[in-house]
């Protein structure tokens, strides 16, 4: 199961792309700027969210003369054993370049529900300081690895954080106390559901992490950090406690908003963002390949993978390919080179990209 005949219009520097005949593994190969990244974000697209860079929308788009953007468009066929079982895709209109639209089956639907219809992953190189960035960029990673288990998580998040900012502005002007209480309790509905699905993320990728060897990649151990209670009735409670504190502080001091996902290396037990950037880069993708057998089970998946088997060495480059080719996710690469793809050039369909333009090699 994945996509074919994909199709982007003024995106990013493609003018009209057309990527088909796709397989298990598809490379697109050519010159940094070329546009090969660009293909990639417009696949990650095609899920909820902003997408693998998190542009706006106005960045986008190709510029017309003067610098406007123009109307872009993505567009791709599910498939399953080779017969289309959807299609889906999201674009802009002319006189509303910051406004986001979703189509499947040429009908109107929300960005939230292409969760529905596919499972997305992706590992780029800004991904490589996750373990050293602030805790809300690791927030982000487990929802985005979220919507593998629950499609209705996105609502979930942006639900809570709306109602978190309702709540703010009340405290700040000493609203009315019984509106406080209908915000708080919105908050807690949505809060504990973010919270619980969070943990049961990260107890699915711990138990596909222990299946794994330990070498060659290095096998991470997750553990999940509630900022606050998992049972809804607890949260409002605490809540409703923390309003003076939290007046003062100007901001939600418990709550899903103050989750940690703290990664350590299994072996020894040192945190990830003390570990070396080689053991890093390695448990990254233990867990991205752990999280890719999640998102495949029940409907097509795809994983996204930016410049990452020429910074591997060859044997950890063969052990990647190995459990790519054996998961059931359609695998999109990127490279500079095919030589790095040796070991699965025969079998892949390859484009080489250059000036916003891709041909099938």
């Amino acid at each position: 199961m994945g996509l074919s005949r994909i199709t982007l219009e003024n995106f990013r520097n493609h003018a009209a792309t057309t990527l088909g005949d796709t397989a298990h593994f598809n490379l697109l190969v050519g010159e940094n700027g070329a546009g090969k990244t660009n293909l990639l974000e417009a696949l990650s697209l095609l899920g909820p969210g902003r997408g693998l860079r998190r542009a706006s929308l106005g960045d986008l788009a190709r510029k017309a003369p003067g610098d406007a953007p123009l109307p872009f468009a993505i567009g791709a066929s599910l498939t399953e054993a080779g017969t289309v079982s959807a299609r889906i895709g999201t674009h802009t209109e002319a006189g509303q370049p910051g406004r986001r639209l979703v189509r499947v089956n040429g009908a109107p639907a929300s960005a939230a529900s292409l969760a529905e219809w596919l499972a997305i992953s992706w590992l780029t190189p800004s991904m490589d300081s996750l373990f050293t960035d602030s805790a809300g960029t690791r927030r982000r990673f487990m929802d985005r690895m979220a919507l593998a288990l629950a499609p209705d998580h996105a609502r979930r998040v942006n639900a809570l954080e709306t109602a978190l900012r309702e709540r703010g502005k009340l405290l700040e002007s000493g609203g009315d106390p019984r509106w406080m209480d209908a915000i708080e309790a919105q908050a807690a509905d949505h809060g504990a559901a973010v919270a619980r699905t969070r943990a049961d993320l990260v107890l699915r990728l711990m138990d596909e992490l222990s299946a794994l060897p330990p070498e060659p990649f290095a096998r991470p151990a997750l553990t999940y950090r509630p900022g606050g209670p998992l049972d809804e009735t607890a949260l409002r409670a605490d809540l409703a406690r923390a309003r003076p504190r939290d007046r003062a502080a100007g901001r939600a001091l418990i709550g899903p908003q103050r989750d940690e996902l703290e990664v350590k290396m299994a072996s020894t037990g040192q945190p990830a963002a003390s570990c070396s950037t080689g053991e890093q880069k390695a448990m990254l993708i233990a867990v991205t390949l752990a999280h890719g057998v999640l998102a495949a089970a029940g409907r097509p998946s795809v994983l996204l993978l930016d410049e990452v088997a020429a910074h591997l060495d060859p044997v950890r480059r063969t052990e990647l390919f190995r459990r790519l080719r054996e998961g059931k996710a359609q695998v999109w690469m990127t490279g500079t080179e095919l030589a790095p793809f040796d070991a699965i050039r025969k079998e892949a369909a390859i484009w080489r990209v250059s000036e916003g333009q891709a041909e099938r090699v």
